[in-house]
């Protein structure tokens, strides 16, 4: 057992900026008031000195373990540019754990990240979540499929656009899109009437496997989506195919949502926006502002902060987040953001994203602000494990 003390908590649920106590049993939070040391014998303790203590960050959107830091093409491996539909890759077949940027991450304060594949393909494959620390894969998965990623917009025209091939418009990117969840669709009906003639004892001849199909079948039943867009007219593209095909989806980047938040909001559209430190590297991005998270909040749009490592490196997560509320978001809605949102949007907020009865025991104690630029972590704890001390 761990008992840490005179924690100033930050929840990210019901109690926030209060001097509380947190015990974790075994990987668990298993409770948060005033508690006495002398109840449990065998604890340790750890004194947080009334210091900030919050849940481990959430990053909604990254890319880290996949494009691997410091090697170029040998750890890239995040596109696969021979297709422009490919849902049956799995990020968790090409994520090195070995990679130094978890660890970056892990010493920053950031204890869950969503990774997969990047934005070449229409269709890419799957996301993973994972916790920033382990061994291998398998140490670190808490969902090994946990969202499917599309793309539209500037980045599968310029790649297929390169290979003379499509899409090298718009209209083909979303017109691939919809002729795979078209076949897709076609591919399930067989096989739920397969599966139906079976129970009703019929003889009948079980349709042919397609990886690809059945990968893509899933989104058509309810599987998380995450579709690549940035532009307005993108993003409207975007939900045009999430209300055809019954997509639960949210819009990553989203970076001109913004512009558009009674859009959004009329159709309920949930978005993971980022990156927004750093340069206006391409046209798509050429209305990015800070200001964009305090407009969604204030239309109510559900919505969630990225860094999309590498772009941003996941150290910088609360440099990001400062920023945002330099430019007017709240600094808790800030914090949700990184935390309990994006877990949220990932569906994995039964597990992380706030510290509550329960829950997964992923803990920081920072030594200061957690917003200031010149706090460090004291103590980082994955799963009830201290795995980093100053």
């Amino acid at each position: 057992m761990i008992l840490i003390k005179n924690a100033n908590l930050i929840s990210m649920a019901n109690i926030n900026y209060k001097i509380q106590d947190i015990l974790i049993d075994g990987t668990k939070i298993k409770a948060i008031g005033k508690i006495k040391e002398s109840d449990y014998p065998n604890v340790e303790v750890i004194d947080a000195e009334k210091h900030f203590v919050t849940p481990g960050l959430v990053d909604p959107h990254c890319h880290v373990g996949i494009f691997e830091e410091a090697i170029g093409f040998e750890g890239a491996d995040g596109n696969e540019m021979t297709s422009p539909v490919t849902p049956e890759l799995r990020a968790i077949d090409a994520i090195k754990p070995q990679d130094t940027a978890f660890y970056e991450a892990l010493k920053a304060g950031i204890t869950t990240v969503c990774t997969g594949p990047g934005s070449a393909n229409v269709i890419g494959g799957l996301f993973c979540v994972l916790k920033t620390t382990g061994k291998t894969i398998d140490d670190m998965i808490v969902v090994s499929e946990s969202a499917m990623k599309m793309a539209l917009g500037e980045n599968p025209k310029r790649v297929y656009n390169g290979k003379s091939q499509t899409p090298q418009t718009r209209m083909a990117s979303a017109a691939l899109i919809r002729d795979a969840l078209m076949k897709a669709s076609d591919y399930l009906a067989k096989k739920e009437k397969y599966e139906k003639d079976i129970v009703e004892g019929k003889d009948v001849s079980k349709p042919d496997y397609n990886m690809k199909w059945d990968s893509l079948s899933r989104v058509l039943r309810g599987f998380p989506v995450k579709i690549h867009a940035h532009q307005q007219d993108d993003i409207a593209t975007a939900i045009r195919i999430i209300e055809e095909f019954g997509l639960n989806a949210t819009i990553e980047h989203a970076t001109e949502g913004y512009l558009i938040p009674e859009f959004l909001a009329k159709h309920h559209q949930k978005v993971i926006i980022g990156p927004t430190l750093g340069s206006k590297s391409k046209y798509e991005l050429r209305n990015k502002s800070f200001s964009a998270a305090k407009v969604l909040f204030d239309q109510g749009i559900d919505f969630a902060i990225m860094t999309d490592h590498p772009v941003i490196p996941l150290e910088n997560t609360l440099t990001q987040v400062g920023l945002f509320v330099k430019e007017g978001l709240l600094e808790l809605d800030a914090f949700k953001a990184v935390t309990i949102n994006a877990a949220r949007l990932n569906h994995i907020d039964h597990l992380v994203g706030s510290i509550e009865v329960g829950k997964d025991a992923d803990i920081v104690i920072w030594d200061g602000h957690p917003l200031h630029y010149l706090t460090k972590t004291s103590f980082v704890i994955v799963n009830g494990q201290v795995v980093y001390k100053k």
